[in-house]
């Protein structure tokens, strides 16, 4: 049986409009690069991971109170404040501790440190009075062998491979500051650096050498840098130190001095033998001298070390800096020579 072409023909048109129907919903509901990964970045945030709170580093810990917290937030203005106008011969550091209260660690003394934490709010007063000033110094990231300013004695300097160490920091009567060394170091105007060469520890002056100057002494000075009241404790990477109490002359028979240097680090244990020594080497004689036995013996690189006894409070007692060794016997450049040579005294810490 045949159909008529008419009929074929609205069959036919009725067919393409409902495929045209179908596709057109597809288009409309499918992405426009469906079946290919999307090349747009989501706006939104994603979502937190499940048992994040779960993670090792979550403790549980109680809020501290907004008292403490703005508290913290008041010292640690003034404390930025005073930093900007005053520049950094004092260092800070402020957090609240484990029970909310106010922790400052300085080696600001009390007249500064009662100013920065004064504050006017009552509450916050109150906070404070439960603060804890804690004394101590702190340096960014350092050891002997690359210190940084505040420079220590004790740490390791060079100048066109030669190496020594820095004594201990003094100060004239106008308040400029130096750090001693052996004056057979370097030369008068050398820029000695610190042992990594990262940086200049100072320049040489008042240099005193029975071969060059005529001096029967070895001592210099260096300056120009930030030298702080300290000396190296520890080892040959140590980042510890103790503070000078002052200095003075050594006492023959005393039998617990040490010595700070960037070779042997600090060891103590050295019994004065004479504290009117001689001592001649190849830059000459030296007198009078230290003359010292026991304990680990300074080496090579040692020479411009801090020696000096240890107070009951732990701070050093400078009486010199460490010169020459045979071995057996060290000596040291008297403290009290230097001070009337250069007029200066101890710079305490």
């Amino acid at each position: 049986m045949s159909i008529p072409i008419n009929t074929l023909r609205s069959r036919l048109l009725a067919a393409l409009a409902l495929l045209a129907f179908a596709l057109a919903a597809v288009l409309v509901t499918a992405p426009a690069d469906a079946g290919a990964a999307s090349s747009k970045k989501p706006t939104g945030s994603p979502a937190a991971p499940r048992g994040a709170d779960q993670a090792p580093d979550r403790v549980a810990r109680s809020a501290p109170s907004s008292a403490s917290t703005g508290a913290l937030t008041a010292i640690q203005r003034k404390i930025s404040d005073y930093v900007a106008a005053n520049g950094t011969k004092y260092t800070f550091a402020s957090y609240l501790d484990s029970a909310g209260r106010v922790v400052v660690d300085t080696n600001a003394p009390a007249s500064v440190t009662a100013g920065l934490t004064s504050l006017s709010n009552a509450r916050q007063r109150q906070a404070v009075g439960t603060a804890q000033i804690r004394r101590s110094t702190i340096k960014d990231s350092f050891h002997r062998r690359d210190d940084i300013p505040s420079f220590w004695g004790g740490a390791g300097i060079t100048n066109a491979g030669g190496i020594c160490s820095a004594g201990y920091a003094v100060q004239n009567g106008a308040g400029t500051r130096f750090s001693v060394s052996a004056g057979h170091c370097f030369a008068n105007g050398a820029n000695a650096l610190v042992e990594s060469g990262l940086r200049s520890y100072g320049t040489v002056s008042g240099r005193r050498l029975p071969t060059v100057t005529g001096h029967p002494m070895d001592m210099e000075l260096l300056g120009g840098q930030s030298y702080s009241g300290r000396v190296y404790t520890g080892g040959v990477v140590s980042t510890t130190s103790r503070g000078v109490a002052a200095g003075g002359a050594a006492s023959a028979g005393y039998n617990a001095y040490c010595h700070s240097g960037r070779t042997t680090g600090e060891n103590c244990g050295h019994t004065a033998t004479s504290t009117n020594a001689q001592v001649c080497t190849s830059s000459g004689c030296k007198s009078p001298v230290i003359a010292f036995t026991g304990g680990t013996m300074i080496q090579p690189g040692d020479s411009g070390g801090a020696f000096y006894a240890i107070g009951s409070d732990g701070r050093a007692w400078i009486r010199g800096n460490v010169i020459a060794t045979n071995g057996t016997t060290g000596w040291a450049q008297p403290f009290t020579t230097v001070a009337s040579q250069y007029g200066v005294s101890a710079v305490t810490g």
